[in-house]
């Protein structure tokens, strides 16, 4: 019919069921199936920040090109916030989410945020790191915050890309890496991978 907005092909498996990825894809051009998959998100016992986002990344990776029918290009990817070297991880209820954020409250911490693309049988993989930086928060500010639901599904309790932005005082590194996926990593392993950014 005429008018009617033709839906562009795949290019790539997305590993996730992350919205925030999914939408980084589409910001710079990249249509994606989507097919999440279960992983084992748990740290090993003295496991290293980029170790540990590396190995969940490529595990989500490898689940995928497993269970999957498409032959299409995987990606999978894993961000977690590190404070003082220990991995935060999605508050499991109220409290753990009030005690990760009064951690973070005038503190610097890092985002670690890994990308694992695999094509064909190769594997490629990316490792973005990114310094932030928190305000001091009131116990009220964080009580306040926690009401809007926002922090309940988030590592590290908070999303620079919602309301949790106004607690983030600057940043060091990739913006989009701290919202779930870096994109200059990403753009130029999926440019290797033959997949073209600027169509």
């Amino acid at each position: 019919m005429a008018g009617m907005m033709l839906e562009q092909a795949p290019e790539i498996i997305l590993a996730s069921a992350s919205p925030r990825r999914r939408e980084l894809l589409a910001q710079i051009g990249v249509h994606c199936l989507v097919y999440p998959v279960p992983v084992d998100e748990t740290p090993l016992p003295q496991e290293r920040p980029e170790h540990y986002v590396r190995r969940v990344a490529a595990e989500k990776s490898a689940r995928a090109r497993q269970c999957c029918s498409e032959q299409l290009p995987v990606l999978g990817a894993d961000t977690s916030v590190v404070l003082h070297g220990q991995i935060l991880g999605k508050p499991e209820n109220r409290q753990h989410a009030l005690s990760m954020l009064n951690s973070l409250s005038g503190q610097r911490h890092h985002v670690y945020s890994a990308v694992s693309l695999r094509v064909r049988q190769c594997h490629h993989m990316a490792l973005n790191i990114t310094e932030v930086r928190f305000r001091e928060l009131s116990e009220a500010q964080i009580l306040r915050y926690w009401e809007t639901g926002e922090p309940a599904d988030k590592a590290g309790a908070y999303a620079i890309q919602g309301l949790g932005g106004v607690f983030v005082q600057n940043i060091q590194g990739s913006y989009s890496g701290v919202v779930g996926l870096p994109l200059y990593e990403t753009a130029d392993l999926l440019t290797k991978a033959g997949i073209d950014i600027f169509k």
